[in-house]
């Protein structure tokens, strides 16, 4: 009987795995897969798992993309040529949105519907004009991002292999909430030459910022939560996001958890960045900080963002100018915006050529021969460019 069994179970596997011939060349080993010789030689099926190389997916991504203001388009054709170059399965369905050249610009549904078709974007930076015309008082990036629901903008701090600034060995992200607080575009002039601005504050959204952290924190093998806060002055507002942080904490007992105000918390970025890990907070400090911490490891050039809803993820610059000034000059550093794109690919499970390129990025970077202005060099964006490319493999 266990005889019969046992032919039932080889010549099923016969049919099911690829053929292989096992060195004793035995009788029911002859033209079977490695799952059946196992169990032939008294091993059990747990110990018979089968290693296969990954699958590539089949077809491309389609992937939307939003060339920005500024020296966004050039950065975003510099994206493409690289990926063009390194053979990246992505198609990008390009729609052009701004608020400074709204003639140009395409409609905000539209942007938003792509955005929710394809679920992955690749943006630049949009400009806010700081002067106030007409009765809307919401920016276009407030706009897409509450229609988008990208409540986490995630932006990894992190010092570039031969690029020395100030402080090296820099590691640590900042997670910001981009849903409310300063940011709810709801002031008014209560009397002439009295303005209003109210800062919302609400327990849902704190709630799954704090929770995203220490998901985030988990998931990268980080060790330690900083919530950022100024609960001793704003007491009620500050004061629930540091509680659905401190509950959240509670729930992770493996990561450590702290918090700090904002302003010491600035302080201790610039004379110790190496304490912290991963960094929480509310939307108008997580602005500031990103821009301060961007300046440790050399600025708005080199710093790689992203912003997630539940299910959506757009990858941008960490520190978001849109360099307005350097249009047409080639003299923009690209390397934040291509690490935005090769996070982009990891996002896409294309890790191969998300690997060739960052590996090409750090290669131009160490070499130290093709360095754009404000990593103290003089050479241009299509400089840059050109050195990626060269050094793709």
């Amino acid at each position: 009987m266990a005889t019969t069994l046992r032919g039932c179970v080889f010549g099923l596997l016969k049919n099911a795995v690829p053929q292989q011939i096992c060195k004793e060349r035995c009788t029911p080993c002859v033209g079977v897969g490695t799952v059946a010789r196992q169990l032939h030689q008294g091993h059990t099926v747990q110990q018979a798992a089968i290693a296969e190389p990954v699958s590539r997916p089949a077809g491309q991504h389609v992937v939307t993309l939003i060339p920005g203001d500024g020296v966004g388009p050039e950065l975003m054709a510099g994206v493409r040529e690289v990926f063009k170059a390194a053979g990246v399965p992505v198609k990008f369905e390009e729609l052009f949105i701004s608020e400074v050249a709204p003639n140009n610009s395409a409609d905000l549904n539209t942007v938003v519907e792509s955005f929710m078709r394809n679920k992955v974007g690749l943006k630049g930076i949009l400009t806010s004009p700081t002067t106030f015309k007409g009765g809307i008082l919401q920016t276009l990036n407030m706009k897409l991002r509450r229609q988008l629901d990208l409540f986490a903008n995630v932006v990894w701090v992190r010092s570039l292999p031969g690029f020395p600034t100030r402080h090296n060995n820099v590691d640590f992200v900042i997670i910001r909430e981009q849903m409310e607080g300063e940011y709810s575009a709801l002031e008014h002039e209560s009397v002439p030459g009295v303005v209003e601005c109210l800062k919302i504050v609400t327990r849902d959204n704190s709630m799954r910022i704090a929770k995203f952290a220490f998901d985030y924190a988990m998931r990268h093998g980080r060790k330690k939560v900083t919530a950022v806060h100024k609960a001793n002055i704003m007491k009620l507002g500050d004061g629930l996001f540091l509680q659905c942080c401190d509950e959240v904490s509670k729930l992770y007992p493996k990561i450590k958890y702290e918090s700090m105000i904002i302003d010491n918390c600035c302080m201790q970025l610039v004379s110790n960045p190496y304490q912290f890990d991963v960094m929480v907070m509310p939307n108008l400090y997580g602005n500031i900080v990103d821009n301060l911490a961007a300046g440790l490891v050399g600025g708005a050039g080199v710093v790689p963002g992203e912003s997630y809803s539940a299910s959506v993820a757009v990858f941008e610059q960490g520190a978001r100018h849109a360099f307005a000034e350097a249009v047409g000059k080639n003299i923009a550093n690209p390397t934040a915006t291509l690490l935005s794109a090769c996070n982009m690919l990891k996002h896409l499970h294309l890790e191969y050529h998300a690997t060739v390129i960052d590996n090409a990025i750090i290669k131009v970077i160490k070499g130290g021969k093709v360095k754009t202005q404000d990593m103290g060099g003089y050479s241009g964006t299509s400089d840059f460019i050109n050195a990626v490319v060269h050094n793709l493999q």
